[in-house]
Parts: structure tokens; sequence; C-alpha cells
């Protein structure tokens, strides 16, 4: 940022610039931003924090200015604040102190001044040091001189209602009155009293005038107290919650009670150190913070938009238009009541749905107990127990992405593309809230599993999951409503393995669709990371960047989630996001964390500016409306600690319903067991299912050589069976899973991967060659190329809902 040009600074002028300050002697001198005004000195971190962060202010009224050397100057009160301060050059140290010297000598001028009009209170000065007795007397004596004002004011204008009604009769006198005699003693008592409203008005008019001139002296540095007092009261609300919150979380341990530590409830909590300084204590060394170029996180920063863009008479085009109609007029528009969506003929009672499932069995496990009886077996044949998972479905998991589906009901309704876009970046941040204490692993879907999730009477849409893959494994969702969108999507999951965590990187794309508006949006899914997979407490972070893409208009959302980091300041789980238009120009800032809130804010105007102490760069600096809150994560449910920390919608997933496909995942038995805590069972059913889907594997790979070349069946099951193994150990980097896993043979196997996949790698990195390619085709999707991304995936072919209406499954396998 860019220091003042002139030479020597003007006494009412405002002064500001960078320096540095002395913080202590682990940072030494840091780069800070100071504004002299009014006499007071005030220093910020950045230039975007002047809107609503002061660090620090010095009344240059009773302070002393000393120059220590040709770049180093000291302010100082006395005592109770000292600030050690270095420009950058002599001369700029040079415009520092003349800038002081002349304010000091104003605000010593402007305090005689305010004693000597104070002489109908008298007040003596206070000692110094005691600034905030000061500060209390000098609203007092204010309060009483203007409460003086007011009383003048109020006699004023009793006088001019008696002089003005004196005034009138004397007029209405006047004009009945025939010339004569009387007319000149008429006349000048009509002037007499005129003279005296005049005068009157007069008086009113130079008591108003006082009235205003203290008011305006006075009316910014109440404000800036009320602002201060504010933050404060903020301040100590956030810190008692904390205590709170910390107090509990000890309650319940010494309780004995599962609770989750404070560095996977909070990572992002600074530990609290000494810090020695040099001068006074500020806020910022309190922070104990070790790296200064860890705090640019977010590429822009946001300040308060101008006043004039709040006035309702603004002519600032398209802010009425899309800014008009906010999440209050939305939310109190009935979704129901609209009649451009279909509704029901026969309205059927919504379903009540459980909001309980048996709590989760307090099992102790260990890998080495597991590990110790398998020695000497085959890795692939090693079973891994349930206890790692959680009684849900990857299919499940996947179709909890829509528990926020009010998000795309509301965007389907608005006018705005681009306020659309910010309710789909709303959405595919709340897909994530779900994530934040689930550490089970769902369980893998067989292949052809499906799972329906039917809420058109809850909440207009229904939706389908299949797993069409098996290697890859990978499932395809296909999800439409009656409140006017689609949504779709394949994910396929690869993830790293890197000794203390896993990286679990989701493969394709997800894709809406607005029918009213035909806008297409597409993104993809970021990085998830589990965290002490080997010791501790698992914890999970999402990390990365999306950018939402329109393709009908061009315009795009770019979200960026911070990875947690020990040294950075910002609020852990952060999500920041620009809304522009396909000329590049922002519309809309988001912000908020993936497992709260998120909020969005108009972008009246922008800027480069906000310069990074450490490398120089320049970030953009937003001007931004109020900010409203666009999603809120919904609280869990009582008790959801003991239930696998499932929201309320997926404590319904796997509730037992009659009319689903024998392929369903509710029907999937070692599944059900775990959720009825029937854990050793689940273990024995889980096996059993493994080796159904090997031996029908197997079978439909011996059909598709044969098919292949039927004069060599007896050469082909030699090589299906003879084919050399890959370790199951690999299988484990490409699992299809969004939390995490130790490590899990599930329902692969090696002779699966090494019949049939063609390309895939071998222990060693050298490629795998196939036997021959599985001929397993989904039952409901088919596989087709994306025109917009370019890659194949699965769309929903239809024939899925017909079935169930019907109740004819004959064409669904027996895979349970």
């Amino acid at each position: 940022m860019s220091e003042p040009k002139a030479p020597t600074p003007t006494p009412g002028d405002t002064y500001k610039g960078w320096l540095f300050k002395w913080t202590n002697y682990i940072k030494g001198y840091q780069r800070r931003w100071f504004v002299l005004s009014n006499g007071l000195l005030s220093y910020y971190r950045t230039q975007a924090e002047m809107g609503h962060t002061c660090r620090g202010t010095i009344n240059l009224a009773t302070a002393n200015i000393v120059v220590e050397d040709s770049c180093n100057f000291i302010i100082s009160n006395g005592g109770a604040q000292t600030y050690h301060l270095k420009a950058s050059s002599e001369v700029e140290r040079q415009r520092w102190i003349t800038a002081l010297e002349l304010a000091k000598a104003k605000a010593v001028r402007m305090q005689a001044e305010s004693d000597d009009s104070g002489d109908e209170c008298p007040m003596s000065p206070p000692p110094a040091g005691q600034s905030g007795a000061s500060r209390n007397s000098e609203v007092q004596s204010t309060l009483r001189t203007l409460g003086s004002k007011v009383e003048d004011l109020s006699t004023c204008n009793d006088l001019i209602a008696k002089h003005g009604s004196a005034l009138q009769r004397s007029l209405s006198e006047l004009e009945g009155v025939k010339l004569g005699g009387d007319t000149g003693d008429k006349i000048r008592q009509v002037t007499e009293r005129a003279t005296l409203f005049r005068i009157t008005s007069n008086a009113m008019i130079n008591t108003c005038r006082d009235f205003l001139a203290l008011a305006q002296a006075h009316s910014k540095r109440w404000q800036k107290a009320l602002q201060a007092e504010r933050e404060q009261r903020v301040r100590l609300e956030e810190t008692l919650e904390q205590l709170a919150k910390q107090h509990n979380h000890l309650e319940r341990a010494f309780r004995g009670a599962t609770v989750l530590p404070a560095s996977q409830s909070n990572p992002a909590t600074d530990s609290k150190g000494p810090s020695s300084g040099k001068g006074d204590a500020s806020d910022e060394d309190d922070e104990n913070e070790f790296f200064d170029a860890m705090e640019d996180v977010q590429e822009f920063i946001t300040v308060p938009a101008d006043p004039k863009y709040h006035r309702s008479g603004s002519n600032v085009s398209g802010i009425s238009s899309e800014i008009g109609m906010d999440d209050q007029s939305l939310d109190e528009q009935s979704l129901a009541s609209n009649p451009e969506s279909p509704q029901p003929q026969e309205l059927e009672p919504v379903k009540k749905r459980r909001t309980r499932i048996p709590d989760k069995p307090n099992y102790s496990l260990n890998l080495w107990s597991i590990m110790k009886n398998c020695i000497g077996k085959e890795l692939s044949k090693i079973p891994m127990p349930v206890n790692f998972n959680e009684p849900i479905s990857m299919l499940q998991r996947l179709s909890e992405d829509l528990e926020y589906s009010e998000l795309l009901d509301k965007a389907a309704k608005c006018q705005s593309s681009l306020e659309q876009l910010c309710y789909v970046a709303a959405f595919t941040v709340s897909s994530y809230s779900t994530t934040v204490h689930r550490t089970g692993k769902p369980f893998n879907p067989l292949l052809g599993e499906t799972f329906e999730l039917d809420r058109r009477y809850e909440s207009g849409y229904r939706s389908l999951c299949e797993q069409v893959s098996h290697h890859p494994p990978a499932a395809a969702h296909h999800a439409i409503s009656e409140r006017g969108w689609t949504l779709r999507q394949e994910i396929t999951l690869a993830s790293k393995f890197r000794g203390k965590y896993l990286s679990i990187m989701p493969l394709g794309s997800i894709h809406c669709i607005f029918e009213k508006s035909n806008n297409h949006y597409t993104w993809k899914k970021v990085t998830t990371t589990v965290h002490n997979i080997i010791v501790g407490k698992l914890w999970i972070d999402q990390s990365g960047e999306i950018d939402i893409i329109n393709h009908q208009t061009g315009d795009r959302c770019h979200l960026k989630f911070a990875p947690y980091s020990y040294f950075s300041r910002d609020v852990a789980r952060k999500v920041t996001g620009v809304v522009a238009d396909k000329e590049g120009k922002a519309h809309y800032v988001l912000s908020g964390t993936w497992d709260e809130k998120m909020e969005f804010s108009r972008v009246m105007q922008s800027s480069r500016g906000g310069e990074n102490g450490t490398e120089g760069r320049q970030k953009t600096v937003y001007q931004t409306l109020k900010a409203r809150e666009i999603w809120k994560k919904n609280p869990l449910p009582d008790g959801a600690e003991n239930m696998y920390y499932f929201s309320d919608l997926a404590l319904t997933l796997n509730e037992q319903e009659d009319s689903v496909a024998p392929t369903d995942s509710r029907r999937r038995p070692d599944q059900r067991l775990m959720e009825q805590g029937r854990w050793e069972e689940a273990n024995a059913e889980k096996q059993r299912l493994e080796e159904k889907q090997r031996s029908v594997r197997r079978e439909r790979e011996r059909e598709a050589a044969r098919t292949a070349n039927p004069t060599d069946e007896t050469v082909i099951e030699d090589s299906i069976n003879d084919t050399p193994l890959k370790t199951d150990g690999e299988e484990i980097i490409s699992e299809p899973i969004e939390t995490p896993e130790k490590i899990d043979a599930e329902e692969t196997t090696s002779s699966d991967i090494s019949s049939s996949i063609d390309g895939m790698e071998g222990p060693y990195g050298s490629p795998v060659k196939s036997a021959h390619q599985d001929n397993y085709r989904a039952l409901w999707f088919e596989r087709t190329d994306d025109p917009l991304t370019g890659e194949q995936t699965h769309v929903y072919k239809g024939g899925y809902w017909e079935a169930k209406d019907h109740g004819s499954w004959e064409i669904c396998p027996d895979i349970f």
C-alpha cells in the first residue's frame, strides 16, 4: 500500500501509513497500519481491519514523543501505553514526527477549550493513567451541556409559539382596521411583535447551531467508544462460550463418557504462552503467533461498502433486482404453494421416521488382535471386521448430500443466475457438514447394490444410487425434484496413504440442472484427509478448491477450503468463495465454515490492496454490503455421540421399508446386524457376502470368456484361476469411501483385481493384464460420454420407479 505523499501534514488532516511496531523478542518489529486522526493514534494489522478491529489507540494530548535515532521513535502516555516504532526511512520518520506534534498541539488546545466551555459544571482534570474515569467525567459534562442546550431549545420553542400566535392575531386585526387614527397604533403593534418573533427565532437558530456543533464534536468519539464496547462484549461472549464448552467436556470426561478430544473438536485451537515484549503488551502479542506468513490464507479481503450503497434511493444498477428478494422473502414464500411445482393429486400423510438407532457397542479393538490370528494366511483372504465401519453403505452416504436440499429449492426460484450460483455453492459446502465427526467408514457396496431415497412428500425429491462398477469402484447417483432441479453424479475415489494420514481424492463431476432457467452447473469434490490413522484419535479435514461453472451463462464460483494449520489465525474448517460473471467481475463473496454455516454478501466495488508484508503480493479488496446467512448446519440429535454421530437424515437411511428393491442397502444383512449391535454375527455375514461376490464374479468372467472364444474354455478357466494375485494392500488405495479406513480387504479380492483390470499396476508398478474383461452392465444406469466435461459417466436410463410402482423386481440379481 502506498504511503501518503504530502511532505508536511496539516493540523486538521488524517495521516495514515505503514510503520514497524515492536511486539516482543520472538517476533521483533512487525509491520502495522497506523492512523492518526482527531488527536488519537490507532493501529491495525492490515488496512482491511479499519472497519472492525482496532488493535490499540493512544491519546496524543497526554503523550510524550521521543526520537531515538534516524528511523526509530517512541510514543508514551506516562507508562500505561508505550509504542516503539520504526519508519522505513529518516524522511518518513520526520513526516510522522511532524504530523504527531501538530496533532498533539491541536489535541491539547481542544482539551483546554473544552475545559473552558465547561465552567457551568466545573470539573477537576483526573490524574494521568485514569483514562476510564476521565472519559466518564467528560461524558457526564458533555451530557449536562447538551441537556442545558435542549432546555434552551424548549424555551425558544415556547416563545416562538407565543409570539407567532400574537403576530398572527395582530395581522388579522390589521386587515379589519379601517383607515383612520388608530391605524398607526396597530402598525406599530404588529412591528413590535414581528421584531420579538425575529429575535426569538434568531435565538432558536443560534441555540440549534450550538447544539449541532456539540453533537458533531462528540458523536464520532461516542460511536468509536460504543463500537469498542460492542466488540469487547462479543469477545467476552465468545470467551464464555468456549469456557462453557470446555467445562462441559471436562465434566463428561470425568464421568467417563465418550467425548471428542480438543484436537478433533477444534484442531485450530492455539496454545497460549507467555510473551516477553518491549513496551506495551498488546492483544496481538497474547496470541503467540510465530509465523506471520501463514496468516494470508484467503486470496481476498472484504471491507464494509460505502454508506451510499445502503440508501433506498440508490441508482446503482442491478442492486434492487438482485438483492431485493432476500432469504427472508424466500423463506416466507411457501415452497409447497408454488404454482410451478407439480403437487400430488392425493396428499398422503408424511411417514413418521425413526429418530434413534441402537447405541454403538463399546468394543475395544486393535489391529494386532486381528492380525495375530491371520499369520500364514493369504492377505486377500483376511476379512476386516465391521468395527471400523458405520452401519450405512457408501450409497447411503452419497445420498446424504441431499440433507440440505432446500438450498436447491431456493436456487430454483432465484431470478438472478448469480444469486442462484450462491445457493448452489452453499449446497456444495453443506454436503461436507456431516463428515466432521464421522470417523467410521461406510460399507463398500456390492456390485449391483442400490439405494433409493424417496422424500417426495417431505422435501419434494427422490433419488437413486447404484454401484455400477467394482474395479475401479464407482457409484452413480441420480436425484430429481418436483421443485425444479435435477442432480446427478458418479463418484470414484482414489486415496494415498502417507503414514500419519490418508488423503482421499474423489474423481468425477457433479451436475445440477434447473428446469426453469436451463442453467447447468458442474463441480468436483475436494480432498478429504483422515489424520491419526495409526496412533491417536481420528479426525477429518477437507481441503482444496472447487470451481462451480454455469455452462449456460458462463458464471463461475471459486470456493477455497482452507486446510488446517497449527500456525493459522483463521477459524478452523474455513471456506471462502467469490461468485463472478463470465467477464470475471465479482458480484458476491461467500465465507463461513464447512461444518457450521455460510454467509454471502453483495460486492459493491473491488480494488487491489491489502498488501502481504511477507511476499509483497496484493490481494483484492471487496467493498460489500452486510453479510446474510445462506446456510446453517442443523444440530445433531440428542445422544448422537452414541449413534455414530448420525444426523437426523442419516438415522433414517437404513430404516426398514418393504417396497424397496431386493438389492437395496437396507436389505444388506451384515449392515443390519451391525446396526443392531450384533457385531460378531455381522462379521461372519460380511465374510459370506464377500465370498459370494467373488464366486459370482468368477462365474461372470468365465461366461464372458466362453462368449469371446468358445474353443478355449479349459485354457481360459485355468488362466482365470491361476492368474498371479495382486495383494490386497494395493486395493486399499482405491477404496470408495469419503471417510477413513484403517485397512480393508472387504468385498474385493486379489483374484478379482488381477483378472479384471487391464492396465492397472502390479505390486512393483508393473502393469497387470487381465485375462478377460468383465461384461457386467449396470441395471438402472447406462454408460455414456458427458458432452460438457468429456468424461465417461453413468446416467440414469429410467425404469426403476416404474418397476417399484408395479412391484416387479424380477430383473434384480440376488446379491445378498
